[in-house]
């Protein structure tokens, strides 16, 4: 059985504080994008010895006893009788790219184990398991337009349609890693109302909206700030940082025009839905 986890790009990130159990209170929209993975989950006839994980396309360079959907299995399997199994991840998403990519894989990891042994577990105990495993798993259970608050686990609901336009998303050969990030931030109360500004028309949104990881990121790493400029001189109505970075992403009215701007880049275009 195979599925395609999906990435997300983060409209507007404010943080907001630090609290006591070392976590930071964020207000941010999730955007679920087409940017996909690919994960493959078969049993293991008995006697075989296939691997309990692979990795194609990207490296994933870290133990099996960090990795993603490695450690959804296993938290499933603490529950339930599942047969040994392999996974198959053809990796697509940037790494350290604030595109949610380990996220994603974890919880349609979660998703596919449910279908294929018919596990019967519900959407509210899926969302529990992927609060154990991370903040952003939280967003990819529902994988709609939301707005996330807390430590980005209370989600609610938006109307937001942006559907048909184009989007660029470039990534730096580099990652950034979230510990990085949040070690550089300076956390604030926004000094406009995300909900709010979301309202107005796109073109508007850079006035009001915001990622407050730009400021430090842009300061270390001047040529993400170079991405974002790029992409508003090719006519972006709005362009942000995703996440904590270090990719980036441009939303157009029109399919842009594209000679070569982003050498050594990582690079998707496709249309939101």
């Amino acid at each position: 059985m195979i599925v395609f986890p999906n990435a997300k790009i983060n409209i507007g990130l404010n943080v907001i504080r630090k609290r006591d159990d070392g976590y930071h209170d964020i207000e941010t929209i999730f955007y679920p994008v087409k940017l996909c993975d690919i994960i493959e989950i078969l049993q293991c006839p008995s006697g075989s010895h296939m691997p309990l994980f692979r990795n194609t396309g990207l490296p994933i360079e870290v133990p099996l006893s960090k990795n993603l959907c490695v450690k959804a299995y296993r938290l499933l399997q603490n529950d339930f009788k599942i047969p040994d199994i392999s996974i198959h991840l053809h990796k697509i998403i940037p790494l350290g790219a604030g595109l949610g990519g380990g996220s994603s894989d974890a919880v349609s990891t979660m998703k596919l184990l449910n279908n294929l042994f018919s596990l019967g577990i519900s959407d509210g105990r899926i969302l529990d398991y992927a609060l154990s495993l991370g903040s952003d798993c939280a967003f990819f259970t529902e994988n709609r337009p939301v707005i996330a608050k807390g430590r980005g686990e209370i989600l609610e609901r938006i109307l937001l349609n942006i559907s048909g336009l184009h989007l660029i998303i470039v990534k730096p050969s580099f990652g950034i890693s979230t510990v990085e990030a949040y070690s550089e931030v300076q956390p604030k109360f926004p000094q406009y109302s995300l909900v709010e500004s979301i309202k107005q028309p796109i073109d508007k949104w850079k006035e009001h909206i915001q990622n407050d990881f730009e400021k430090s990121i842009f300061q270390k790493y001047p040529e993400i700030k170079r991405i974002k400029e790029e992409l508003y001189n090719m006519g972006a109505v709005f362009a942000s940082m995703s996440g904590s970075g270090s990719a980036v992403y441009g939303i157009f009215n029109e399919n842009p025009e594209i000679n070569n701007q982003f050498p050594g880049c990582f690079f998707w275009k496709g249309i939101l839905e």
